[in-house]
């Protein structure tokens, strides 16, 4: 059964320099502990991933999983999963509003849907992580 979340916040940064930090996957690891390693395995034609392969492990459930990004200029990340060994389907995004005072208004939404049945308590500890690291993570790593 999928399970989505979303979670609004804001950054102290433009949106260019939040978009610049989500484009670099690759540093995933640095503000989110649950990405153990992530490897970009082709680009668009402007240099920002688009197949990305990555190793998450959440609540002492790890999944190899490959995703695919797109883009919306500055305004919008996205990414779908192409597979994975724990999950049938994940989708996400990112989209970012400016708010005028050189902050910028980040909406997050996660949707997942485990490939085995997952107690509903774990599903749901398992999204509020990924929903904190979303906000909590991501500020400080751009904040920081």
């Amino acid at each position: 059964m999928a399970v989505s979340g979303s979670k609004e916040f804001d950054v102290k940064a433009d949106p260019a320099t939040v978009m610049a930090a989500l484009v670099a996957v690759e540093r995933l690891p640095e503000w989110s502990s649950a990405h153990k390693s992530v490897t970009v395995e082709s680009t668009h034609p402007d240099g920002r991933p688009l197949r990305v392969r990555m190793t998450v492990s959440v609540v002492g459930i790890t999944d190899e999983q490959v995703v695919d990004y797109s883009f919306e200029g500055d305004e919008k990340l996205s990414w779908t999963l192409v597979s994975g060994t724990q999950q049938k389907q994940q989708d996400g995004s990112y989209v970012l509003t400016a708010n005028g005072d050189g902050s910028t208004h980040v909406a997050f939404e996660l949707t997942i849907d485990p490939k085995i049945p997952i107690p509903g308590f774990l599903v749901k500890k398992a999204q509020k992580m990924a929903l904190d690291t979303a906000s909590k993570g991501l500020t400080k790593f751009v904040e920081g």
